[in-house]
């Protein structure tokens, strides 16, 4: 299967259960011209992805999952959900909880449809559903959208995070997930996730380390008890990749976590502990005791 070239690398070594693998689509329950159906957690769910165009769901959207802690329940809103791996991924590891997959591209929301009804996602579809919408939508346009006020207890985000000036892809649908459409882009995505959230619930997003202030500055007085992991390829090599949580209303001061390595050894070997995290079998839960004002 093809995948965007900023996606972690996808091939284990010989033997290794792969994080993602195409799938016979039949197998899945569905299959449809131009259409991959992809297996995640060891085949424990499957995704409808575009074969020849958009994002493709990788590693970013597993460690994302991986930040909603064991023991979870309540609704999860996946913003910029794409076809749905990081909003599925954590529903299927945690039976307590249900997701609502917010995705404005047309093309991705119907993967996302598609994905809820094959038959191999049939124990996750009841505690799914699709919003086609701009998780940007502010006041009334985003409660008509079912965005409403205070209704999440947990949100993630995997926003394009591409700087616009960055060398785009000549695929519109990969490149409206990739790149920027304004330098004010986490502020805008927060701002949502802020007025969506119960007090005290918690956000996630994966994002590039150059994103860092930018996050930090639109977290601002809305969110405290940041938690900071930087994901690095190989012991000695920076980080590509940032985790950031937050509580809504918490007042507990900002940590910066170890590290999570990718790789084990010289080679593409996943390290156990990513291993663990990509494919469900672990996650990646907050340390910092929540403080909320009184």
């Amino acid at each position: 299967m093809t995948r965007a070239p900023d996606e972690f690398p996808p091939e284990p070594a010989p033997g290794q259960p792969a994080i993602d693998r195409p799938v016979d689509a039949h197998a899945a329950g569905g299959a449809v011209s131009g259409y991959t159906v992809d297996a995640f957690h060891n085949g424990k769910f499957f995704l409808v992805q575009p074969a020849d165009t958009g994002h493709r769901a990788g590693m970013d959207a597993m460690l994302l999952a991986a930040t909603v802690p064991d023991g979870a329940s309540g609704v999860l809103a996946d913003l910029g959900a794409g076809a749905g791996a990081a909003g599925l991924a954590a529903i299927n590891r945690l039976p307590g909880l249900s997701a609502v997959l917010i995705e404005r591209a047309p093309v991705m929301a119907d993967c996302a449809r598609r994905s809820l009804a094959l038959a191999g996602n049939a124990h996750l579809a009841p505690r799914a559903r699709v919003i086609e919408a701009d998780v940007t939508l502010q006041g009334r346009q985003r409660l008509a959208a079912g965005l409403a006020d205070q209704a999440f207890d947990y949100v993630i985000l995997n926003p394009p995070f591409n700087a616009g000036a960055d060398r785009k892809t000549p695929d519109p649908l990969k490149a409206e997930a990739h790149a920027m459409e304004s330098q004010d882009l986490f502020e805008r995505w927060l701002r949502t996730a802020a007025a969506i959230l119960k007090p005290g619930g918690q956000v996630s997003i994966i994002a590039r380390p150059e994103s860092m202030s930018g996050i930090l500055a639109a977290l601002g007085n809305r969110f405290g008890g940041v938690e900071i992991t930087p994901v690095v390829p190989r012991p000695g090599d920076d980080a590509i990749r940032i985790l950031v949580t937050a509580i809504k209303g918490s007042r507990a001061r900002m940590s910066l976590r170890d590290r999570i390595l990718i790789h084990q050894g010289a080679g593409h070997v996943f390290s156990n502990e990513m291993n663990d995290l990509g494919n469900g079998r672990a996650a990646w839960p907050r340390r910092t005791k929540n403080r909320l004002p009184k």
